[in-house]
């Protein structure tokens, strides 16, 4: 179930909302400022499509959580994205290795990076595509 992952999502929300000013010295000294940054900027552009794309990319998604509370990015938008997108991302995974078994799960092991950005320009190709 998602649950869980819409919880996590609204625990980073929270840091970034009300301690931000606290956990940016590690942000900063720590390998995620710029994907930090970077995330920032994507949510200033697409807003919601920044959080269901989250859910399928490698990028950290904790980066997406404390970027939506510091941005106060609306949070039931917020959290209804990170249910599709997570949601999606893990039921997708469950659903490949239960259809192929021991030998998918060792490929998705082994390449679910590039499938994950794969993933990511499918879906910012159907964004551009149906927004116009």
């Amino acid at each position: 179930m998602s649950t869980p992952l819409v919880l996590g999502g609204l625990a980073g929300y929270a840091i970034g909302y009300f301690a931000l000013d606290l956990i940016e010295p590690w942000l900063r000294s720590s390998d995620y400022w710029e994907g930090y940054v970077q995330v920032q900027g994507w949510f200033e552009t697409w807003g919601f499509w920044a959080v269901l794309v989250a859910g399928f990319s490698p990028i950290p998604y904790k980066l997406f959580t404390i970027s939506a509370g510091a941005l106060a990015i609306f949070l039931p938008l917020f959290a209804f994205a990170s249910f599709v997108g997570r949601g999606a991302r893990f039921y997708l995974v469950a659903w490949l290795i239960r259809t192929g078994g021991p030998a998918m799960e060792s490929r998705l092991r082994h390449h679910v990076e590039l499938l994950g950005w794969i993933a990511v320009g499918l879906i910012v190709i159907a964004v551009v595509f149906f927004h116009d």
